[in-house]
Parts: C-alpha cells; structure tokens; sequence
C-alpha cells in the first residue's frame, strides 16, 4: 500500500505492549522448537541403543547432532537481548510513521541475517545507511516493510522500526558508527540524553546487537 499525506495523518501507531508480546512469543517458540528437537535426538539415539543392546559408534551420531543444536540454540539467546534492548527503546521513544524502507543488502550471519537499509523521511535528505536485524530471530525480510514502518529511535544513534500489520521488529544502528559520529555530536544535550536512557549511545551496544559482523 502506498501512503500519500491524506492517509499518513489517519494512520494508527501500533501497540507496543502487543507488538513486543508477539515479537517474545516468537522467541519462545523458536527456542521450544530447538530444545524439542534436541531431546529428541538423544531420545532417540539412546533408544535405540538399548532396542538393539549395541554400542555401535553410529548410534551415537544423533547425540552429538542434538549436541550442535543446543550449542546453536545457547548463541541464539542473543536474541532475548535484543528485544529486551528494542523494549528500552520503545519506552523512551513515540513511534513515528516513515513512508518507505529500502533494503540495499542482505548478509548471513550466525545470529541472524543482517539487512542494510535506508530509513527515508519526509522532507529530509542524507538519512543514515543502518544495519536492521530482527528482533526475535526470524531470519526473513519482513513483507511489506518497503511500504513504511513505524519508527522509535534516532538514527544516528540508533532505533526500533516496527512493521505494519506484522508486528515484526528490526533493531537498527548505523552501518558505519564513525561515519556518524558528527550527528551525535551535533544532536545536543537532550538528544543525547535521551539515547543514553535507552542504551543507544554505546558502540559496544552495536557490536552485542550486530553481532555476527566482526564489530
């Protein structure tokens, strides 16, 4: 759907008590899924092993894939930081419609996949290249999200960008945080204190965020 000034204005932000229940429902879910996944291989290999009384070295290969998803399942609790993180922000920071997102790259990385994208704003020109990730783990571009979505942040310093209809959840943060230094140094006290609330001014914030990039 493309948005025109007329229906910007009647545009309802969406709830985020709602959105942020959704998005750790969806945590869950996938961290379930895994763990099962996991018992059930051990199950299965140590049932086996005992249906047949043999110590076969093979039968111990289900085990020690159970094994890997569990390791792969502890990284991914990087997750519930992070939509405890988009959580601070969201409470610091009003939603604000954006009419188009526009995604330049896309990465894989093992905690996720890593979106490069530019957050227009009416009026304003130079909005800041950000990285997104989703906030609870899925790992595919949300739909619709190039149509707009609903911000809370600075984007200099960084932000949550909330999908319409979806309730999906990208956290963001500059691509290059030295190239956008300046703003933040420019953004003045109240700016800056505010990002600070909602740990957003913390370059060690980005590295936990993105983690996956090497920063």
């Amino acid at each position: 759907m493309a948005y025109d000034s007329r229906n910007l204005a009647s545009l309802k932000a969406p709830d985020v008590a709602q959105v942020l229940k959704a998005n750790r429902l969806v945590l869950v879910r996938i961290m379930t899924v895994r763990l099962l996944i996991t018992v059930l291989l051990v199950a299965f290999s140590v049932t086996l092993s005992r249906m047949t009384e043999s110590n076969s070295i093979f039968l111990t290969l289900p085990i020690v894939a159970g094994v890997f998803v569990f390791i792969a399942t502890a990284y991914r609790l990087i997750y519930g930081i992070r939509v405890s993180r988009c959580a601070r922000v969201l409470r610091d920071y009003p939603l604000e419609f954006h009419p188009r997102v526009i995604k330049k790259h896309e990465r894989w990385t093992q905690y996720g996949n890593v979106y490069e994208v530019r957050v227009t704003t009416r009026g304003q020109h130079g909005a800041p290249l950000m990285l997104a990730v989703n906030a609870a783990g899925r790992r595919r571009w949300p739909e619709g999200v190039e149509e707009g979505g609903w911000l809370a942040g600075d984007l200099p310093f960084g932000g949550v960008l909330v999908v319409p209809g979806s309730n999906a959840m990208l956290f963001l943060k500059p691509a290059d945080w030295d190239k956008t230094a300046r703003k933040r140094e420019e953004a003045g006290a109240e700016r800056t204190a505010r990002a600070e609330r909602a740990k957003l001014n913390d370059r060690t914030q980005w590295a936990v965020m993105m983690r996956g990039l090497g920063a």
